[in-house]
């Protein structure tokens, strides 16, 4: 198949566009770099079935053209982090939302044969059921949770009223090699394995009792390819590792000490997806354990040589205006 990963220099982009590229498919990545790294694809510089492209998705005309004669669009392009997304919402507007806009309309010009969007499973914000089924209330605590379900909700609408041929995976706490090292402060692995790397103890939010379905990033990509090779258009599905797993589990499976910082607010004490839609009706199904999806990172531990290293003072302080707009007060 001809494809398009968006964000495809990114974290998971990047392992999609190793599987693609694997299983015989030529790509076309489309990414600004504003948060995919190009090293990411180093691996791949003689590879003739890749096309790199510096570009932003939110201006389509000028990405338009590389979506011709596509057969599968993967997009994954998007900001994350919740605390950047509370400080620039417009910037996650326009990249969110205004970007998969964009997406889509090229794909549906172009014709394309199946779209994959790339939903979070932050939009069920603080859930009441557990596992949690795609039909849970959507209850996003941030900008960043809402502008990803507001790119869902235009890609599924497309889908009623253009029949635009698309899926939607939402994924659950993705981990694995090559997880961000920007300079923004998010998701637990870039910040552990930084301060494992330094010597310094881990910082465990709250009692670390809290638990997450943390999802090894070939598992995701699977699930991408999957559903791209599947015959099912205009539905949502999560993608979770089948359990769900403690920050205090994380730290014993890492090794090293401890300090605790406080619990902050709009965080769930659990996620937990009920992957029984996505087994049902594609027959997929994760394959990485916890415990080895967290050893293969470790073999990988020197990628996070750059990424910075977060105390519990510089912590407090990138996460000020978290406390500010959704605390209790508020």
């Amino acid at each position: 198949m001809r494809c398009i990963v968006t964000g495809g220099a990114g974290f998971i982009g990047s392992h999609l566009v190793d599987r693609l590229l694997t299983d015989g498919h030529q790509v076309t990545v489309i990414d600004n770099f504003s948060t995919g790294r190009p090293q990411n694809l180093e691996h791949h510089r003689n590879e003739k079935a890749l096309q790199v492209v510096q570009a932003d998705i939110t201006n389509g005309d000028v990405t338009k053209s590389y979506f011709d004669k596509v057969d599968w669009v993967f997009h994954l392009a998007a900001l994350a982090d919740i605390v950047p997304s509370i400080q620039h919402p417009r910037d996650y507007f326009q990249a969110n939302v205004d970007g998969t806009f964009s997406v889509l309309e090229n794909a549906r010009a172009a014709g394309v044969k199946k779209i994959l969007y790339t939903a979070s499973s932050s939009c069920f914000g603080i859930p009441e059921k557990f596992p949690t089924p795609e039909t849970a209330a959507i209850q996003p605590q941030y900008p960043y949770a809402l502008t990803k379900y507001l790119g869902e909700q235009l890609a599924m609408h497309w889908a009623m009223v253009y029949k635009l041929p698309v899926v939607s995976l939402r994924l659950f706490n993705v981990y694995g090699p090559r997880s961000r090292t920007s300079g923004t402060y998010g998701a637990v692995f870039g910040v552990f394995l930084a301060q494992k790397l330094a010597g310094q103890p881990f910082t465990v939010v709250g009692d670390g009792r809290q638990t997450r379905d943390f999802t090894y990033v070939t598992d995701v990509a699977d699930a991408f390819m999957t559903a791209a090779k599947s015959a099912v258009v205009g539905q949502e599905y999560n993608v979770g590792s089948g359990n769900t797993y403690s920050v205090n589990r994380l730290v014993e499976l890492l090794g090293g000490e401890v300090t605790h910082i406080p619990k902050r607010p709009g965080e769930p004490d659990c996620t937990f997806a009920d992957i029984t839609k996505i087994h049902n009706e594609m027959g997929w199904e994760p394959k990485v354990s916890f415990e080895d999806g967290v050893g293969k990172v470790l073999e990988h531990i020197d990628y996070w040589k750059e990424a910075p290293l977060w105390t519990p003072e510089k912590i407090a302080e990138a996460t000020q205006d978290w406390f500010k707009y959704l605390g209790e007060d508020n």
